[in-house]
């Protein structure tokens, strides 16, 4: 079982343990606003599909 992503809300922190990305605005995440982690996470997509293909 892998994790995926924490949550710290006495620090106001959210990881994405995926792609080593820490936000600390985790009010504004949980109501909604994910872009910063949805460009990060499609970012590493396209840095991995690069990757396989050399």
């Amino acid at each position: 079982n892998e994790r995926i992503r924490t949550y710290n809300f006495s620090q106001n922190r959210v990881t994405d343990h995926r792609i080593d990305l820490t936000l600390y605005n985790l009010p504004t995440f949980i109501e909604g606003e994910i872009e910063d982690v949805v460009s990060a996470l499609l970012a590493n997509d396209l840095k991995e599909r690069l990757s396989a293909l050399e």
